[in-house]
């Protein structure tokens, strides 16, 4: 009886630590989103061979900007990459392992992969601007290219973007 609890007790201690070990919803969120499209794009001769993934991969690359950029970046799929753990994305590709998964192997490899992150659209109309940081306020005066000359404070960065807002709220309409 003792022995059946202690086996009980140690399923449900490796469930939790499975669980917490896990990929969140918005963790990995460009690496998860970049393996699934280019998973996507494989045919089905090119998903059986890792070698065939990783030619492919390095091919995705070369169209990729921004955020995906970085991330192939950091894979190796580019060739300016400083490191290269491409065989990370492209052995689990050809083992139909699920993107999340193989963002999970990836992040213990290089931990930068998942600080990857898309950057919020703000809703000027309807978001309080007070409970925005200062850096996503300064970021509002710069997608306006405008800037906030003498702004020391929060409170001098809001009273700035209130100032122009009505110039581009138009604009958005």
């Amino acid at each position: 009886m003792n022995t059946s609890y202690i086996v009980l007790l140690a399923c449900i201690i490796v469930g939790v630590v499975q669980s917490a070990l896990a990929l969140k919803e918005d963790d990995c969120e460009v690496c998860v989103k970049t393996v699934k499209r280019f998973s996507d794009s494989l045919d089905d001769a090119t998903k059986k061979d890792y070698k065939l993934i990783e030619t492919a991969f390095k091919k995705f690359c070369k169209t990729q900007k921004n955020k995906e950029h970085r991330f192939c970046y950091y894979l190796g799929g580019l060739e300016e990459s400083a490191t290269g753990i491409l065989n990370e994305l492209s052995k689990p590709l050809s083992w139909s392992m699920p993107a999340e998964k193989v963002c999970e192997k990836l992040k213990k490899k290089d931990a930068q992969i998942c600080d990857l992150r898309y950057e919020k659209q703000i809703d000027l109309n309807n978001v309080d601007l007070k409970k925005l940081k200062v850096r996503d306020l300064k970021k509002i005066l710069n997608d306006w290219d405008e800037s906030c000359d003498g702004c020391l404070e929060k409170s001098d960065f809001i009273k700035r973007i209130e100032e122009l807002k009505p110039k581009y709220s138009r604009n958005e309409l």
